[in-house]
C-alpha cells in the first residue's frame, strides 16, 4: 500500500505553480504519492497534507481535511502566514521531515456554529477555525444586535458587526477589529464588536465552556450575514440567532519547530526588539564588578525562526 500526501495550493500564481512542482518532486523522492486537491478527492491512506499559499489556502485545506485527522503543514507563499510552518525556500527539508515522521502535531480549537431564523426552517450548523463574524449586509446601514454570554443578555447596540473567534483567530479579523492577541495554547473564545455605537462594547474573552450568541434585532434596519472564516456565508434576516461554542473537531497542524509563539509574533509583524538583552544582560548590568571573562555578553536581538 503506497503512502500518500495531499497537496493543496494557491492556484494561478506563478510562484505557487513552481512551489507546487517542487513539492511534488520532493514528495516522490521521499516515497510519498502526491494527491491533488480536488472535489471528492479520496483521502484514504493520506498521511499528511502539504499546503502551499497563505492563511486563506490553509483555511481551505482545513475544510478538505476536516474530520480526517490528517495533519497539515503550511508553506507560506503569502504575506503574513500565521498558520504556516515553513517558508518557500525550505520546501525540500520540510517534505523530508514529514516523510520521516520528524514533526509534532499541534491541535487547534475550532468553533461549532448554530444559526436559527424565524419560521419553520431547520437550524443551520457550521464551523470555523478562525472566526464566525456577524456582519451588516448593507454597507450604508448599521446592524442592530444583542450579544449574549452563557444564556444571559449582555448588551445591545448598533455596529458594523461582531467577531467571535478562537485563540487561533485572534490574530486575524478579531485583531484588525481591536481585539487582543491570545496565545494559541489558551483555551478560550473571543467576542469583539466592530465599530459599535455603545458605551460598553469592549472585546471579551470567555472560557472554553461558555456559549456566545448574537441576535439580529427586529428593529435593525439592515439584515446581516454570517461569515465563517471568510469562506462560508449564511444570510441572517432580522430575528436570526447565531450561537457559537467550542468545537468538537480540532484542526491538526504539523510543526517542525518548538519555537515560542512570541517569536512568531515578532517575525510575522516585524516587531521592533532592538536593544533587548534578556535576563543575562540585566544580570550583567546589575553586577558591574564581574570581570569581563565572567560577565555574560549581552544577548543579541532575537532572530525568530521561520514558522515559529
Amino acid at each position: 500500500m503506497s503512502r500518500r500526501a495531499l497537496v493543496v495550493t494557491h492556484g494561478g500564481r506563478e510562484e505557487a505553480v513552481a512551489a507546487t512542482e517542487e513539492a511534488v518532486r520532493e514528495l516522490r523522492r521521499a516515497g510519498l504519492e502526491p494527491v491533488a486537491d480536488a472535489d471528492g478527492v479520496d483521502l484514504t491512506d493520506v498521511e499528511v497534507a502539504v499546503v502551499l499559499g497563505g492563511d486563506g489556502t490553509i483555511l481551505r485545506a482545513a475544510e478538505v481535511t476536516r474530520g480526517t485527522g490528517i495533519p497539515m503543514l503550511g508553506v507560506n507563499l503569502g504575506h503574513v502566514g500565521f498558520l504556516a510552518e515553513s517558508e518557500r525556500e525550505d520546501i525540500g527539508d520540510a517534505v523530508r521531515r514529514l516523510a520521516a515522521g520528524d514533526f509534532e502535531v499541534e491541535e487547534r480549537v475550532t468553533l461549532d456554529i448554530r444559526v436559527t431564523v424565524p419560521g419553520p426552517a431547520e437550524p443551520v450548523v457550521g464551523w470555523a477555525l478562525n472566526e464566525a463574524t456577524v456582519e451588516k449586509a448593507d454597507r450604508a446601514r448599521m446592524i442592530e444586535v444583542v450579544v449574549e454570554v452563557d444564556g444571559r443578555p449582555l448588551s445591545s447596540f448598533g455596529c458594523d458587526g461582531v467577531v467571535m473567534a478562537t485563540a487561533t483567530g485572534s490574530t486575524a479579523h478579531a485583531f484588525s477589529a481591536g481585539g487582543p492577541v491570545v496565545w494559541p495554547d489558551v483555551d478560550a473564545m473571543l467576542l469583539v464588536p466592530v465599530s459599535a455605537h455603545a458605551l460598553f462594547a469592549r472585546p471579551l474573552v470567555v472560557g472554553p465552556g461558555s456559549v456566545l450568541a448574537v441576535e439580529v434585532l427586529a428593529r435593525s434596519t439592515s439584515v446581516g450575514v454570517l461569515s465563517c472564516d471568510g469562506r462560508r456565508q449564511i444570510d441572517l434576516p432580522t430575528g436570526a440567532r447565531v450561537e457559537v461554542r467550542r468545537g468538537a473537531v480540532p484542526v491538526r497542524l504539523a510543526r517542525l519547530t518548538q519555537a515560542p509563539f512570541t517569536d512568531r509574533l515578532v517575525s510575522k509583524f516585524s516587531l521592533p526588539v532592538v536593544g533587548w538583552r534578556g535576563r543575562a544582560g540585566v544580570a550583567a548590568a546589575a553586577s558591574p564588578g564581574l570581570s569581563a571573562a565572567a560577565s555574560p555578553s549581552p544577548s543579541p536581538s532575537p532572530s525568530p525562526s521561520r514558522g515559529a
